[in-house]
């Protein structure tokens, strides 16, 4: 049996009963190497108000919305993982904050007994007015978007934002409480390879993690991205002839970010070597696509159809078969070195 044939159809009903106080104790998910599954990142749509280059075409055509879980779809499946460990969920898409109701379902999203870690990956475009909102839900804190510092180049890469947009979305995440701030930055080779010197400032005076993320193969766009790879190892000697030798700043080993520090820096840089220097050993999260496929590993296209059965009349406990089977299919590594390229789908269509 392939780990694609492991949906089922014709099932019992699901049941809409309210989640229980603590969920029955249980062996929580594993993998067949024995890593602990304990991270489910949702994608809330595949749409998205920017079309950066590293991330899809500029004539991307998305999902028709029936194709997309509802809310109640959604929460079922929250509520699946809960009952099998997991308790850290990010949220993201495309871009979630445009996902209509989105305040709410994080509302239910933190009522789910289990989940102690609610965040979001945002371009941040709409945080100047939701923030607070969001806050409020319940999400913990967020991490934004933010390939360049400069005005033209950020029009560039995404094709048409604008970056004070994105400064007001963060001073107002900061006022709402949603910390600490994260900004992640895709670095490409010969289009803002030279801005990680200006990201890296700004952890001087701000107590922010800046993290730089080395581009990953997907899809059409797989050509133009491997040939523009700028490794860890790069950045960090773009970064150290800037400022000195970066102090390390403590390692987790299931954090794919390593943290660095400028001497005498308030805030951390972080480096996600997903491509040279994969952190496979100990990855514990699963993504749930916005069409309700859980994804095995982000850069391998092996998927569990968690949708249609859930549509069919799948009960509470066979979802949660499906999703702790497929989460032991997860494979131990990306493949990349092998060769190995997801083609099914691209960055925005599996939420990052």
């Amino acid at each position: 049996m392939t780990i694609h044939s492991l949906a089922m159809t014709d099932l019992g009903r699901i049941t809409t009963d309210a989640p229980p106080a603590a969920w029955p104790e249980a062996t929580p998910m594993h993998d067949s190497y024995g890593r602990r599954i304990n991270y489910l990142r949702i994608s809330l749509t595949d749409v998205c108000n920017l079309r950066c280059v590293y991330c899809m075409p500029e004539n991307m055509q998305f999902r028709p919305r029936r194709e997309l879980m509802t809310d109640d779809e959604i929460m079922t499946l929250v509520k699946v993982g809960a009952s099998l460990g997991v308790t850290k969920i990010r949220l993201t898409g495309g871009e979630p904050t445009i996902r209509p109701r989105v305040v709410e379902l994080i509302r239910r999203m933190a009522a789910v007994p289990g989940i102690k870690d609610l965040a979001m990956t945002t371009n941040a475009l709409l945080l100047e007015e939701m923030a607070e909102d969001l806050a409020a839900a319940g999400l913990k804190r967020v991490n934004i978007s933010i390939d360049t510092l400069d005005p033209e180049k950020f029009r560039r890469i995404t094709r048409w934002g604008d970056i004070d947009d994105v400064w007001r979305g963060i001073r107002a995440a900061e006022a709402a409480g949603l910390l600490p701030i994260k900004l992640n930055c895709v670095v490409v080779r010969n289009f803002n390879d030279e801005d990680v010197v200006d990201l890296a400032r700004l952890t001087l005076a701000h107590d922010w993690e800046v993290r730089y993320i080395e581009m990953m193969p997907f899809g059409e766009i797989t050509d133009f991205q491997q040939s523009n790879v700028v490794s860890f190892r790069q950045m960090r000697d773009i970064v150290e002839a800037a400022f000195g030798p970066l102090e390390e700043a403590g390692y987790d080993f299931v954090d794919p970010s390593r943290p660095f520090r400028i001497p005498g820096a308030r805030g951390t840089l972080g480096f996600i070597s997903s491509v040279t220097e994969p952190f496979c050993q100990g990855c514990g999260r699963v993504r749930l696509t916005a069409d309700g496929k859980l994804r095995l590993c982000l850069l391998r296209d092996d998927e569990v159809d968690l949708l249609t059965p859930l549509r069919s009349g799948a009960t509470f406990e066979e979802l949660r078969a499906l999703m702790r089977d497929g989460a032991y299919h997860k494979p131990w590594g990306h493949g990349l070195d092998q060769g190995l390229i997801a083609q099914g789908r691209t960055m925005n269509q599996i939420g990052g």
